[in-house]
């Protein structure tokens, strides 16, 4: 196994923070997974993937395990639906690519989500009104204080609005080692959320502009359903339209949560601002707001200062424009956070994991 010292920290997250991991390990085979609970000693260390939902904000001193276990294995086929296994070091939308290209379907709605696989179940992805936890069958994960080797249920993940198990204080001792996936051969498009159906009928219209409205239902839609591969084709350009790419501006994505609130709560948001968009949750005591709008709507889209900013293309993304610390970053979701609960009296949550 690969282990090195104080190892650069800036090239492993999409953030690009500068820093440094005392002592770093890198998983590639799970024949390794022995010698790896052996090295750590019992000691609590950081996980990481792809990088994509983690704030450095001080240089590591705990263990670094770099997951990067590969493969991806047809376990069932039963016709209607597949079980696929997919190492947690592969790249998560490679395998939603993956997947479209064997005709498994279930995944479109999370292209271009930045990360690997590993990533999916410990964050429980989301996007566009589908959940990585609709598709998970079971998530296989180690301890890395006892060893023990442990297949999880969906159940056993307990799974939430950008949450798991994996994301606890006692989840933190598993490390995710593969994700198991139950896909339809049957495509069951997604296009519930208004910017699909825009994008959607905006790609009908410049590939076929001749045809009459008569072949448009009343919501706009191409006749017909669109298949999993527009959808995904329509996520991916919306995605690139509305997010920065980290390979060129360092971002975490989405850097807060949309807030959940109860109804009575968000009555006075409604009543002062009747344009303020609010979303129905499965339980119908509590709504969601756009923590994006309430952000804009406080002035912060497009802000900067010194390199740490807020995308001027999304008011949900923090940025780094070059050589924004960690901490410059952190005060500066700190200050968004203390002005939205100023204006709106909305508390906002980080969505990445910060380190601090």
């Amino acid at each position: 196994m690969q282990v090195r010292q104080n190892l650069p920290l800036r090239s492993l997250t999409t953030f690009g923070v500068a820093g440094t991991s005392a002592r770093t390990l890198t998983l590639e085979r799970l024949e390794q997974l022995d010698a790896l609970i052996e090295a750590l000693a019992g000691s609590l260390p950081f996980i990481l993937g792809g990088g994509s939902n983690v704030l450095f904000a001080r240089d590591l001193h705990e263990p670094l395990v770099l997951v990067r276990l590969k493969g991806r294995r047809l376990l069932d086929d039963g016709g209607a639906t597949i079980l696929l296994e997919v190492g947690a070091g592969e790249g998560w939308d490679d395998t939603v690519s993956y997947t479209l290209s064997q005709g498994w379907f279930g995944l479109e709605n999370l292209s271009l989500i930045p990360g690997l696989a590993g990533g999916a179940p410990w964050q429980n992805i989301g996007a566009y009104g589908v959940e990585a936890a609709e598709l998970i069958e079971t998530v296989q994960a180690v301890h890395t204080g006892t060893g023990e080797r442990r297949t999880f249920s969906t159940a056993d993940c307990d799974f939430g609005y950008r949450s798991s198990f994996f994301k606890t204080a006692d989840g933190r001792r598993w490390l995710i080692t593969s994700v198991r996936l139950r896909l339809s051969r049957e495509p069951h498009p997604r296009i519930a959320y208004g910017e699909i159906q825009q994008e959607l009928a905006a790609r009908a219209a410049l590939a076929a502009p001749e045809v009459s409205d008569e072949s448009a239902d009343p919501t706009g839609q191409p006749a017909g359903s669109p298949s999993p591969q527009q959808v995904a084709a329509a996520v991916r350009s919306i995605r690139r339209r509305k997010l920065p790419d980290p390979a060129s501006l360092g971002n975490a994505g989405s850097f807060f949560k949309n807030p959940i609130v109860s109804r009575d709560d968000a009555e006075p948001l409604r009543v002062a601002y009747p344009k303020a968009p609010v979303y129905p949750v499965p339980d119908a005591a509590h709504v969601k707001l756009s923590a994006a709008w309430l952000i804009e709507s406080a002035g912060w889209k497009g802000f900067r200062d010194g390199d740490a900013g807020v995308s001027a293309q999304h008011a949900l993304v923090l940025v780094n424009h070059g050589n924004a610390t960690g901490p410059q970053l952190l005060a500066l979701a700190r200050r968004i956070q203390q002005s939205v609960h100023d204006r709106f009296g909305i508390a906002l949550e980080p969505e990445p994991v910060i380190v601090a």
